[in-house]
């Protein structure tokens, strides 16, 4: 609770106004590209600027000179009509311009910022999705990006209402220089009606976004872990927990309701409001003491209405704005956040060829502080297979991750084919080492897609052989589409085994050097398992593999079985040297059978 409040706390406080400065400049960085719009949006919102001037003159040049002496002459009547409606013609198609290219330019530049942040996220290494809960990336890369983007929206609120004003007020104090510089005595009290605002939402926005992004987390997890919660009947839990953070979010949403209500247009409003008053009691003070022209009554109330109403959306804008400060403030920590994957310095020319391993006393901690793996070394010769078996924790996932270059080593060496594994472009690794996972993962299309992982250079002929050789055409020539088969979320139409042995032929058919299988047969039925242990064999043959063993029954033929505890090994041998010393391997065999007797 401790933890909680003083996360709540620190996002809590507003940015300060420096900051905004700094992410507002990094932001302009991500629209340069589509500047033109900008530009030429900023021009044409000058251009209305300059319509808005003439407009009120017309009207009030046909109210004084024409129309005040009774007798207006029809020729000159339709004159004004019509050059009043070719101003406003004008003027809407000016608007819709500038409108239009700043709004394809914000557009533009969403694309450009999601395609960034996600091509970011691929650059990032497992560490950094192992602290980020899935539902707040999901929630920057979609929500957050959608408000920064709508805050650019306030920039051309900004430059309409910047050009309304100046031209407002230019036209007024050539009309009447005295009335108009009396106005200015409100231009205080509104600005700091806006640095309030600009100073209590910040806060605001920052406690809603992190609350959004916390009600995503919740959404993502009750929904990928439905089957986990109904099975242990956790769905009161799950609401109430879902509830709890939904309220937070609502809270925060109603004070953001209650400062837009206050401090926007009724504002605005009260100062048009005032300043309407003080235009007319001033006209009229001066109607007591001689002839005022309607005209100029007119056109100075509606220079004030030009001069207030812009400044009344740029208001509204301002939500957006605060919304798109926290928000951009929260895409650029994913975009300067240094977790990245393990860097090679890579020799282009370096390949694997035999597939050889070799660890030299490596060791290997998560944070940085706790090593999780102690001194390791072994060797696996080319077509080897190394089993690695060990109580949950002991740190064989750890060897995987590591060897996958999914996280950095620490201390020792990692070699393959006598050559550290850094010589090597991540993209060699990857071509060369299969992995299989406990629970593999399908993604949307088709059975075929799924095995040939969208690699158009991979052939029908040989998505056909990887899944006979793994024997999984047993079941996709069944299905009624065969290899068209559409595979939906998670490959959830399939059964676990079904989805494994689509697995083995997606890794049989990039014909790796190293195969690493991370308890590839744990979630398999014994039927389905002696169905693809010949396929496993074939799979193996010159290969050198890597096996962490769920069963030990189906890893007792590997050439080295290591034994781990707590991060280090204690026992290698084959399965009859191992059995011979009667120690930890030896008590790990007797649990197991002795759990299948009963």
């Amino acid at each position: 609770m401790a933890d909680s409040s003083k996360h709540q706390s620190a996002w809590s406080k507003s940015i300060p106004v420096k900051q905004q400065m700094h992410i507002i400049g990094r932001l302009f960085k991500y629209a340069a590209p589509y500047k033109w719009y900008f530009y030429f949006s900023v021009l044409f919102a000058i251009a209305v600027a300059v319509v808005n001037i003439l407009l009120p003159r017309i009207i009030q040049t046909f109210m004084d000179s024409h129309l005040v002496v009774g007798h207006p002459d029809f020729a000159m009547m339709w004159f004004f009509a019509g050059l009043y409606f070719f101003g406003m013609l004008a003027k809407a198609v000016m608007q819709f311009t500038q409108t239009y290219l700043y709004e394809m330019g914000a557009e533009y530049m969403l694309e450009n910022t999601r395609r960034k942040l996600f091509a970011k996220l691929h650059t990032l290494g497992m560490r950094y999705f192992d602290q980020t809960p899935s539902g707040s990336i999901l929630s920057r890369l979609t929500n957050d990006t959608m408000a920064f983007a709508n805050f650019w929206a306030l920039f051309s609120s900004l430059v309409v209402t910047i050009s309304a004003m100046v031209s407002s007020f230019v036209a007024m104090y050539l009309a009447d220089a005295k009335i108009a510089m009396w106005l200015l005595v409100f231009m205080p009290f509104l600005f700091v009606t806006v640095w309030y605002y600009q100073r209590y939402s910040t806060r605001v926005y920052r406690r809603m976004r992190e609350r959004l992004s916390l009600l995503n987390a919740k959404l993502a997890e009750g929904i990928t872990g439905i089957s986990v919660v109904q099975q242990f009947r956790q769905e009161k839990r799950i609401n109430h927990e879902f509830s709890d953070t939904n309220d937070q979010y609502y809270n925060t949403r109603r004070a953001m309701i209650r400062i837009n209500s206050l401090l926007l247009n009724p504002i605005i409003n009260l100062f048009y409001a005032l300043g309407t008053v003080l235009v007319l009691g001033m006209f009229g003070i001066r109607g007591l003491h001689g002839y005022v022209p309607a005209g100029i009554i007119y056109a100075f109330v509606t220079y004030l209405s030009n001069f207030y109403n812009p400044m009344s959306e740029m208001m509204d804008r301002l939500s957006d704005f605060q919304d798109g400060v926290v928000a951009g403030s929260r895409v650029l920590r994913i975009m300067d956040d240094q977790t990245y994957e393990p860097q090679q310095h890579a020799d282009p020319d370096a390949t694997i060829t035999r597939g050889k391993i070799e660890f030299k006393h490596v060791t290997f901690s998560y944070d940085g502080e706790n090593d999780v793996l102690h001194d390791i070394s072994f060797v696996a010769e080319p077509g080897q297979t190394i089993a690695l078996v060990g109580e949950t924790g002991s740190g064989k996932t750890s060897m995987i991750n590591i060897l996958m270059r999914f996280y950095e080593f620490g201390e020792g060496e990692i070699l393959i084919d006598d050559r550290d594994i850094r010589d090597y472009t991540i993209q060699e690794l990857r071509k060369k080492m299969g992995l299989v996972l406990q629970e593999p993962f399908m993604f949307y299309g088709t059975v075929a897609s799924n095995i040939r992982m969208f690699n158009q250079e991979v052939t029908d002929e040989e998505v056909h052989e990887a899944a006979r050789f793994v024997q999984a055409d047993q079941f996709i020539e069944d299905l009624p589409d065969q290899y068209d088969s559409r595979v939906i979320e998670r490959g959830a139409s399939y059964s676990s085994g079904q989805r494994q042995l689509i697995s083995f032929a997606r890794t049989l058919v990039t014909d790796p050097k190293i195969l690493i299988l991370d308890e590839a047969t744990a979630n398999i039925d014994t039927e389905t398992e002696q169905i693809i242990q010949t396929g496993l064999a074939k799979l193996q043959e010159g290969r050198t593999t890597i096996a962490i063993a769920h069963r030990l029954s189906t890893i007792q033929n590997a050439d080295l079985i290591l034994v781990l505890e707590a991060g280090r090994i204690v026992e290698r041998g084959t399965n009859d040297e191992l059995l011979e010393k009667h120690g930890f391997y030896y008590d790990m065999i007797q649990l197991q059978n002795s759990a299948h007797l009963d």
